[in-house]
């Protein structure tokens, strides 16, 4: 009995289910919303096309299928007479969509209806030749729009972009049509931007050579995008559009210092052991008559030295976006970075027993070298790096 209920109940809910997905194909089609419909035959039928309750699919795709038919070429008529290449495109996806769809229900022919003891009819065309038609139609179509576009760029490089898009999308459902290729690698060549980066020092310190050759590293920037290039160095015969100037303003290197700090520290600790006695000095036994051991606690007592070594370095810099076209400043943004040099150690008077294990762990380092003021700001190279990266990102010279 326990196990005829739960067995009921799954019976019930798929038949519930069946009955709501039949309802909403018949909805659907009412509706006029064919493709719908048809996706929902279609899905129920790869199931199980030959079982009785999926019949009502079989008739509602056979039904769905021919009015989505009608509905296409009754549009494409339509279209084709009114002979605007504005509808193209709409014409080429109607096609397809035509045939796409003859596609999805061939696997699942034939079909029978068990109450007539036929199979369903599916009136099926041949739409190669007019997909061929008015894809090249459209093609050249779209290859007119965007020769007309390169063809008045003149050096403009936005419209040479805007033309290499035009043809990106003849590309796109022709490859290789015509001389595309050629047009859009021209396009591109005529479109792109080329940056020259450069750094420049308006301090009165010195910048490491390492650091302006790690600046100007571009390659390690990784910020080449598709109409953007980028040289730290000028190449002959290229024509730069732009200047991306680090210009450095501030450099600021503070003295050595090393800073102390003194810290006394108490602990109680085991020293051994020591023999019990009692109020009146005697010794304590044992249940064996033997002398009672107890801890022997001890206060230990340490005076901890602590030295830390500190330097640091700032730089302000700010970055300049020039149009070479014209000489002027786009725009600029500022870029401060700081290194700090810390390093501690320590040293210790009395019983070092009283240290806990990070006092210990800096009693056994030493006093290390400064670090030159050159490898100060030096070492500021990577932040700097970063922050450069991030404002060339977050900035393009063109919107």
């Amino acid at each position: 009995m326990h196990k005829t209920i739960p067995t009921f109940l799954s019976v019930f809910v798929l038949f519930l289910t069946s009955c709501s997905s039949v309802k909403s194909t018949q909805k659907a089609i009412n509706s006029g919303n064919y493709e719908k419909a048809i996706g929902i035959a279609i899905k129920n039928l790869e199931k199980n096309k030959t079982k009785e309750k999926n019949q009502p699919y079989i008739t509602m795709l056979q039904d769905a299928f021919k009015k989505a038919t009608e509905r296409d070429i009754a549009r494409i008529d339509f279209l084709e007479k009114e002979n605007q290449p504005q509808n193209l495109r709409t014409l080429y996806d109607l096609y397809r969509g035509l045939k796409n769809r003859q596609e999805r229900i061939k696997p699942l022919l034939p079909l029978k209806i068990l109450s007539t003891g036929r199979n369903a009819e599916f009136k099926f065309e041949n739409y190669n030749d007019a997909i061929i038609s008015v894809k090249e139609d459209y093609a050249t179509h779209l290859y007119n729009q965007a020769k007309g576009t390169f063809d008045q760029a003149r050096g403009n490089k936005m419209t040479y972009r805007l033309a290499y898009d035009q043809f990106k999308d003849v590309s796109s459902i022709y490859p290789n049509f015509k001389n595309i290729n050629e047009l859009m690698q021209e396009c591109h060549d005529k479109g792109t931007d080329f940056v020259h980066v450069a750094v420049f020092n308006e301090t009165d310190q010195l910048i490491p050579r390492r650091l302006e050759e790690d600046l100007l590293a571009i390659d390690t920037y990784e910020l080449n995008d598709f109409w953007t290039v980028y040289h730290s160095r000028k190449m002959r015969r290229v024509k730069y559009d732009f200047d991306l100037e680090l210009n450095f303003r501030r450099i600021l290197v503070s003295p050595e210092q090393i800073r102390e700090k003194e810290v006394i520290r108490e602990k109680e600790i085991i020293d051994g052991f020591k023999y019990l006695k009692d109020r009146n000095g005697n010794f304590v036994l044992d249940s064996l008559g033997k002398k009672k051991k107890v801890d022997n606690v001890v206060l230990v007592r340490c005076n901890f030295y602590r030295f830390t070594q500190f330097k640091r370095s700032n730089v302000e810099a700010v970055v300049k976006y020039i149009d070479n076209r014209n000489n002027q400043l786009i725009d600029q943004f500022p870029l401060a970075s700081e290194f700090v040099f810390e390093h501690s150690y320590a040293e210790y008077d009395g019983d070092k027993r009283a240290l806990n294990d990070s006092y210990l762990d800096l009693i056994r380092l030493e006093a290390v070298p400064f670090p030159s003021n050159e490898q100060m700001v030096f070492d500021t190279g990577t932040d700097i790096k970063q922050k450069l990266k991030r404002i060339i990102r977050r900035n393009k010279f063109r919107n």
